[in-house]
């Protein structure tokens, strides 16, 4: 995983979508009273809870101490746990839940086997994360104000693959695929400097050695209006894969 500082306030106030989106993943998981269920990547606390409502038993792991804090406050009672899901040392779950977290591990074959091994034979994943493509305007503009400014290329923390790709790592983990879809999702950003405040939220690898962050930002942003702004909003190219696996 990065070595990422979680706003975990300013993700709750202003990336609420991140979790509004992939709600309907908990239907398609469909999570039965009494089940274990392994919220991998938990964030802030949404799904988790939301499972758990259902009457299942849920853990929630994620890597950030500030999303676990936050999660724990704002869900009291809660499973959450610091963890690392390249090597979470867990077994016995029934179904392992993951939203917008894989991504942002590049280790995509040692994630995948941390997950198969959380589930008993048979056990069932749904997952979604940033596919082929996701937010190619915003990182491209960020990268053509750094190489123009004399900054040095910026390493990528995000993993973003398309559909075979992705069903490779699974199998490989002992997953059999039974769905998979790469879509466009357009998501609107709030507020006036949405693509600005996004990329300071999610893009702090892009940010390194500036020296002037806001004149940084305010041009990334502006070199997206094009694609990224309509009806008077700011839009993210987001792009998302979804599976569905079974543990073999």
């Amino acid at each position: 995983m990065p070595n990422q500082i979680w706003d975990a306030e300013l993700y709750d106030t202003r990336h609420a979508f991140v979790a509004s989106y992939g709600a309907d993943l908990i239907d398609l998981l469909a999570p039965a009273a009494g089940e274990r269920v392994l919220d991998a990547g938990c964030g802030t606390g949404d799904h988790a809870a939301a499972v758990a409502e259902r009457g299942a038993e849920v853990v929630g792991v994620d890597a950030s101490p500030e999303m676990v804090r936050r999660a724990a406050e704002r869900f009291p009672g809660l499973d959450v746990r610091v963890g690392d899901l390249r090597d979470l040392g867990l077994s016995g779950f029934d179904a392992v839940l993951s939203n917008a977290v894989l991504h942002w591990i590049p280790e995509a074959d040692a994630a995948a086997s941390s997950l198969a091994a959380a589930l008993r034979p048979g056990g069932r994943l749904v997952a979604e994360l940033g596919g082929r493509g996701n937010i190619a305007a915003i990182d491209g503009a960020a990268r053509a104000v750094r190489a123009e400014s004399g900054l040095p290329e910026a390493a990528s923390p995000w993993y973003f693959p398309g559909i075979a790709e992705y069903a490779g790592v699974l199998e490989r983990a002992g997953f059999e695929v039974t769905g998979a879809w790469l879509f466009d999702r357009p998501t609107r950003l709030e507020g006036g400097e949405g693509v600005a405040v996004w990329l300071r939220m999610f893009g702090s690898h892009l940010l390194e050695g500036v020296t002037d962050t806001g004149a940084f930002l305010a041009d990334a942003q502006e070199r997206t209006r094009d694609r990224l702004h309509r009806d008077g909003a700011w839009w993210a190219d987001y792009r998302r894969l979804r599976v569905t696996a079974v543990k073999r």
